[in-house]
């Protein structure tokens, strides 16, 4: 959730990088059965803003959270089977309390002002009438729509605290765009405000949010109340620190002991990396689980978060991600240097409907329209559909291929791309017990960036020994299922979580 043109010089970064393959020779790549980098909790998407606009369509609902075939626009659509929602909590209202109001930015639009439960300080009941629990029904509709689909895991997430807890009573930031926005003395409220709509819908939603995030991209300083077009809030480390303990407090008085706290959303990888190394021990400690943004792209640091986390022992989330490139070239680029590098365990798409090139559905929140399916749909189904909750991520041998094993239906998956000139890709099985059986069929999947397939389905890939391969046209990004692969036994647990092999020993 970036102001323009801080999206668009990092887009930049993305495009002048090619991570998978260029050359004409075919290639092989081989899977290894050793390494873990963790079980995959699912893919998914942030609600606001497009559920504001939107919540009302259960075809939408079918299109994003089932994997089900939909027709949408006369067009048969495949369905992304996303498991994972993220509901965010708004900051705004338009009740005027003992002569203040919310202060709107000029640039503001208003398809981003996401309203307010807690719409005064006089109460912090949330049976009061400082509370209204009528507010924001389409992106709450739209929540309740994703479970009824199959979504399992749901994370509350704040992009500014309402209006009233600000110092300018603005949700779209301070006056600078550098300095904390959040009112010293409204610390413990914000815990309190998130707390509390955690409990209520566990209560009444039949929504249990398996986390919290109190913070969105809190160190960067294109949170400037004179300037922004959303909510968003600067928050020095001391601050997140302290916001931090006080929402683990309120979680706990609640009896949501076991409802994570996620932080802090930074928008790039290097910041993640800054902020963790700063917000000391008893923060860190409160902290469940890491999210970050991936609008650096091709740039920063993912390893070195990574080893930051599996160090802290905590699990990694790709929690944001966009950008304005339709063709699905981007963003499978940036997915594959993910799987590759940084080894989350969810990925989180950020607007769903959304116009220039941003949305997986081309759309205008303001004005409630809908246009054409974008390329870019198509080319992270290839992600979404296959590689599922409970499958073991495994190192696909190259930059340009991901790996995932189902243990149950012993079933390995890949999905590879290619953006060079047309060639074969092979890939090598020979590391695991039973590589399938030879001769039987891997069922293929291909998606073309830009123009051209958008997700067709073959069965004339055939495993020849060991291994199998397949043409890949430029541009063009293909999933395989290959039935029948058996892990070697000893790598079940004879391997730590990062893949290293613990010892010698085979018994």
């Amino acid at each position: 959730m970036k102001q323009t043109l801080n999206r668009e010089w990092l887009l930049g970064l993305a495009l002048s990088a090619a991570t998978v393959p260029t050359g004409s020779a075919d290639l092989t790549t081989t899977i290894s059965s050793a390494a873990n980098w963790g079980t995959w909790e699912g893919f998914g998407v942030s609600l606001a803003w497009w559920a504001k606009a939107f919540g009302t369509r259960s075809d939408l609902a079918d299109i994003f959270f089932s994997t089900e075939w939909t027709t949408y626009n006369g067009q048969s659509i495949p369905g992304m089977g996303l498991t994972i929602a993220r509901y965010n909590a708004g900051a705004c209202s338009w009740k005027t309390v003992n002569g203040s109001a919310m202060v709107v930015s000029p640039d503001m639009i208003a398809s981003r002002q996401m309203e307010s439960y807690w719409v005064d300080w006089f109460n912090s009941s949330p049976s009061s009438s400082s509370w209204s629990w009528s507010v924001d029904e389409n992106q709450r509709n739209m929540l309740s729509m994703a479970k009824a689909r199959g979504a399992n895991i749901f994370e509350l997430f704040s992009n500014s605290p309402p209006w009233w807890m600000c110092l300018n009573h603005n949700p779209s930031g301070s006056d600078d765009g550098s300095s904390d926005n959040l009112q010293s003395w409204n610390y413990d409220q914000h815990a309190v405000y998130l707390a509390t709509i955690a409990e209520y819908a566990a209560n009444n939603w039949g929504v249990s949010f398996q986390s919290v995030e109190a913070f969105n991209e809190p160190s960067s300083d294109w949170w400037n109340g004179k300037t922004g077009t959303q909510e968003g809030c600067h928050f020095n480390f001391s601050t997140q620190a302290t916001v931090i303990g006080d929402l683990r407090t309120e979680l706990n008085n609640r009896g949501l002991s076991s409802t994570l706290i996620s932080a802090s959303d930074e928008n790039t990888y290097d910041l993640a990396i800054s902020t963790w190394n700063n917000l000391g021990n008893t923060a860190t400690s409160n902290v469940g689980r890491i999210n970050v943004h991936g609008y650096q792209y091709s740039g920063g640091r993912r390893d070195t978060l990574y080893s930051l986390a599996s160090g802290a022992g905590k699990r990694l989330w790709n929690s944001e991600y966009g950008e304005s490139d339709a063709t699905g070239e981007s963003l499978v680029t940036n997915l594959l240097l993910d799987f590759r590098w940084l080894h989350p365990t969810a990925w989180v798409y950020w607007q769903a409907i959304d116009g220039s090139g941003w949305g997986l559905i081309d759309g205008d929140n303001d004005n409630v329209s809908l246009g054409a399916i974008s390329q870019k749909y198509f080319a992270l189904s290839q992600f979404t559909r296959h590689i599922r909750p409970g499958m073991r991520i495994l190192d696909g041998g190259s930059d340009y291929t991901v790996a995932a094993y189902d243990s149950t239906a012993q079933k390995l998956v890949i999905v590879a791309a290619n953006w060079g000139a047309a060639q074969y890709l092979n890939f090598e099985l020979s590391d695991f017990s039973s590589p399938g059986v030879s001769g039987a069929v891997v069922p293929r999947w291909i998606t073309q960036v830009g123009t051209g397939d958008q997700y067709s389905s073959h069965n004339d890939t055939y495993i020849s020994g060991t291994k199998f391969w397949s043409y890949f046209p430029t541009g063009a990004v293909q999933t395989f299922e290959v039935s029948k692969v058996v892990l070697l036994l000893w790598t079940e647990d004879r391997y730590d979580p990062s893949g290293f092999r613990l010892d010698s020993d085979k018994g």
